[in-house]
């Protein structure tokens, strides 16, 4: 049932079909056929199931920042990052609103959606120039000096 080929159990049950088709006659052919595509939909439940399961915890590692079955999602600031800093903007900024109105009126609200706003602009110009970034390398060589 998958890509390594027939499973042998689905065969098994086959043959018993068939062998239990040739002991009973043709007026249980219709029950014995239920009763073997009930299993072949059993095990395609199962295996539909297990791919499933395996392709959420992948997208789960990702999303926590663990192992990650792509290159580009294990990337530093990839689609993941812009992804994650969006929505915790979009969900922070409800109550941050509503607390802004609420206590400073619309200035409140503006200062607030430009403080929303100034941390995605910082983070896209960080990942788009390369020269605002302050590299490992530098950031090691710089605290080498500071050890002697």
């Amino acid at each position: 049932m998958d890509a390594r080929g027939p499973d042998p159990e689905l065969r098994k049950e086959l043959d018993a079909t068939l062998h239990t088709r040739g002991e009973l006659g043709p007026e249980y052919e219709s029950e014995l056929v239920d009763s073997f595509l009930e299993k072949v939909d059993r095990r395609l439940d199962s295996v539909i199931e297990r791919r499933v399961r395996r392709a959420v915890a992948e997208r789960q590692m990702v999303v926590v920042g663990g192992a990650s079955p792509s290159r580009e999602a294990a990337v530093p600031g990839g689609p993941g990052a812009v992804f994650g800093l969006a929505a915790v903007s979009l969900v922070l900024a409800v109550p941050l609103s509503a607390i802004a109105a609420a206590n400073a009126g619309l200035a409140g609200l503006v200062v607030c959606w430009a403080g929303i706003f100034g941390v995605n602009a910082v983070h896209a110009a960080y990942r788009r120039l390369p020269w605002l970034r302050f590299r490992r390398e530098e950031r090691d060589a710089a605290a080498g000096d500071w050890d002697d």
